[in-house]
């Protein structure tokens, strides 16, 4: 816990002094649904998020997948609202006098009289009402639909709407999705390449903040067939659930059919910071098609995804529901599931392998026969891989695989007791399993006075459920050293560190015992683990905080540096910039001795750059007679409900300079006013309403004693003018507002100056 609380501490010291350069115009990107699709498809993406004007790109990395930016809605407030309110009246108005003055009103228009009917919205004449107004009264309609006035999240509730092509040789798996402004690089999220035909529900709006004691006023109210959605298998569902809501599918199932239901949701999301608990914990449950539950999942081992794998039993139906466990939702609460006879692999052994050796772990799971495995290479570095099995063209879930220098044995039975231990000599890393509850595996090994030794799992960090726990005895059995948990900064999402650490000087010269187990007493043949024992390792790791920079003309930007110091390595670190491009550059800083933060400046003498580009940072220390050099994995400081901070790697660190003079050319430009005789929209609001506007007019012209009126005081304070001119030209550039209704508006706010 005290190593968790100064995570926290230290990261908001690193984030502070970024802010203003680095992430005060860095748009943001809380979800993409759908968060992937099948290979050879081309489909539309929702993202939510905040700081997100004028999207100009969105990237997806690795190759064969494109994104193509169509449009963005940022998020509108009360004034906006009313000024919609007010065009959509008008719009209607006009159309509804048009429809009554029918046939000889409409011969009597030019052609310019028939576009000024739609106000730069396009389109052309009929012989009846302009489609273009009809068409922008429905895209005005629409907006107001979307219109929340107290979201749930407001820092999701900004929309940009992209159109992804997944080329059909695109690989598989995990990739990250960006989107790109004139001032700025957003965070990564994770989006997924399928193999799978995919089904996808039709995007929520943005949910309603609840008030307590009235949350079902903020319920959806969604029409029936939304509930069930029949599929065919295998398939990928996408889907996202909305508070109080269970969303189903129904399918036929054959007799015998070893399925596979698999969940991706809080692997695309791992945390939301202003939820309690921090996240959208899926539940699965399958039932017949009389409505009986057959199974139920709330997850997989120790990660919170579930995942069910079933043999039907017999022909029939089957429904499949998707929930939140404690009733949640939101915009943000999306899920992939897969759904077929997919291979999957439930563990590996052994879980890594000696870096230069052949190496080849067995599988454990399910639809693996005929699947063969593809492990790192001979020349794989040291580190840890994600690698699956194929079947039928089919890859299996990604599993994690260790790649190491040390020598490697196999854990021996029986050596479960202090007089019966497996000899083992160092350094050693040691793979094996706790095969049984209660289960104990101890090792011998031969030590000297005044060395040190450290011993270490690699366990859960590798997907193994194994909760471990480590001490070391003399051969009297006087316990040296002791641990449970450890906490590795390096571990990304995870929130159980489960996997056990220390190192010791040993006492005197002699036989040591080192002893692993379950904490829980759990064991069984997935409770694997890599046990090292050897003398200390010292290296290190860094991580850079945030993946993205944004940097003014001829400016400079802050990353913070987090050092993750091994097997007690306290000495310095020089941190620079490797290979600059053209442009920028950074002096080099030194993390001191046991320090474990710094920050580095990145600097750069460009006026802009058109892309982002890729900027690499590397750490190097001389330990002992070697220098080692350590690239920074870039990383995303995330918050896990209020308190605790996770470093999220991502791919790439990239950089952007904007010049902060730059105006991007208006959207759109408003047509010179026209005379009001040719102008339809005035004519036919002045023809509906010429009545009561002569009597509006009388009664303005004269005071109650016959005397001419004062003029009108102006609608809007000088105050107000320069907030509601941006209102109508953020309005008129998204094409939601006409010519004339906006040069009336803006008409009115001169008045005022």
């Amino acid at each position: 816990m005290t190593r968790i609380i100064r995570l926290a501490l230290v990261s908001l010291a690193a984030w502070l002094p970024a802010a203003p350069s680095a992430l005060a115009q860095r748009p943001y990107i809380g979800y993409a649904y759908p968060a992937g699709g099948q290979q050879g498809t081309t489909f539309a993406v929702r993202l939510g998020g905040q700081t997100l004007t004028d999207v100009s790109e969105a990237v997806v990395s690795g190759a064969g997948v494109t994104a193509r930016v169509i449009e963005y809605w940022p998020r509108l407030g009360p004034q906006e609202m009313q000024l919609l309110n007010e065009q959509a009246a008008e719009l209607r108005k006009a159309t509804s006098a048009v429809a009554s003055a029918k046939a000889p009103a409409m011969m009597m228009m030019s052609d310019d009289s028939m576009m000024m009917m739609s106000s730069g919205a396009g389109g052309g004449k009929t012989g009846g009402i302009n489609p273009s107004l009809t068409n922008l009264l429905a895209k005005i309609d629409t907006r107001r639909r979307e219109y929340v006035q107290t979201p749930a999240c407001a820092s999701i509730s900004s929309l940009v709407f992209l159109e992804v092509k997944i080329a059909p040789n695109a690989e598989p798996g995990e990739r990250e999705l960006r989107v790109i402004t004139p001032r700025g690089v957003s965070n990564p999220l994770a989006f997924h390449v399928g193999q799978l035909p995919e089904t996808t529900r039709k995007p929520m709006t943005t949910a309603s903040l609840q008030v307590l004691g009235k949350e079902e006023q903020a319920l959806r109210k969604r029409p029936t067939n939304e509930v069930e959605v029949r599929i065919s298998l295998p398939c990928t569902m996408n889907g996202q659930v909305a508070s109080g809501e269970i969303n189903r599918y129904r399918f036929a199932a054959r007799k015998g059919q070893r399925l596979v239901v698999s969940t991706l949701a809080r692997q695309l999301i791992p945390y939301v910071a202003d939820a309690v608990p921090g996240w959208f914990q899926p539940v699965l449950a399958l039932y017949d098609d009389k409505g009986k539950e057959l199974i139920y999942n709330d997850d997989f081992k120790f990660k919170p995804d579930p995942v069910i794998a079933y043999e039907v039993p017999k022909d029939g139906e089957y429904v499949l529901a998707i929930f939140d466990s404690i009733h949640r939702g939101r915009e943000d609460f999306i899920y992939r599931i897969s759904i077929g006879e997919l291979p999957f692999i439930t563990s590996l052994f052994p879980m890594g392998g000696q870096a230069g050796s052949a190496m080849s772990p067995q599988m454990r799971g399910w639809n693996l026969h005929d699947a063969h495995l593809k492990p790192p290479s001979k020349q794989a570095a040291p580190g840890i891989y994600q690698i699956t099995a194929v079947r039928k063209g089919q890859h299996s879930n990604p599993m994690p695989f260790a790649v190491d220098n040390l020598p490697e044995i196999l854990d021996k039975e029986p050596n479960n007791v202090l007089s019966a231990p497996q000899q083992v000599t160092l350094p050693v890393i040691v793979n094996g399993r706790i095969d049984k509850p209660a289960d104990w595996d101890v090792f011998q090994f031969k030590g000297k006075s005044n060395t040190w030794v450290v011993v270490e799992v690699q366990a859960r960090r590798l997907d193994s459920p194994l909760d471990s726990v480590i001490k070391l005895t003399d051969a009297a059995g006087k316990v040296l050293a002791f641990n449970d948990d450890c906490e590795d900064l390096g571990a990304g999402a995870n929130t159980h560190h489960a996997d056990s650490y220390f190192m010791v000087k040993l006492p005197a010269d002699g036989y040591y015992f080192a002893h692993i187990g379950d904490t829980a007493r759990q064991g069984g043949p997935e409770h694997a683990y890599r046990l090292r024992i050897s003398a200390p390792q010292h290296d290190f790791a860094l991580r850079a905080v945030p993946s993205s920079l944004s940097l003014r003309s001829n400016s400079t930007a802050t990353v913070g540096i987090h050092a993750i110091r091994k097997d007690g390595y306290t000495g310095p670190i020089k941190i620079e910039l490797k290979d600059p491009p053209p442009g920028f550059s950074a002096a080099p800083v030194t993390l001191a001795a046991n320090q474990i933060i710094t920050r580095l400046t990145v600097k750069s003498d460009l006026r802009s750059t058109p892309e982002p580009v890729k900027l690499t940072i590397v750490g190097s220390a001389k330990i002992g007679e070697k220098e080692i050099v350590r690239e920074a994995v870039p990383a995303e400081d995330r918050m896990q409900a209020f308190l605790w901070r996770h470093l999220l790697p991502a791919r790439d660190l990239l950089a952007l300079v904007y010049d902060p003079g730059y105006q991007p050319p208006p959207k759109r430009i408003a047509k010179p006013r026209p005379p009001a005789e040719t102008n339809l929209l005035v004519s036919a609001k002045t023809t509906v309403a010429s009545n009561s506007l002569a009597a509006a007019a009388l009664a303005a012209a004269t005071n109650a004693s016959g005397t001419n009126a004062a003029p009108p005081k102006p609608k809007f304070t000088k105050s107000q003018v320069a907030s509601r001119l941006r209102q109508l030209k953020l309005l008129f550039e998204e094409g939601l507002l006409t010519d004339d209704f906006y040069h009336e508006k803006v008409a009115e706010c001169e008045a005022a100056q």
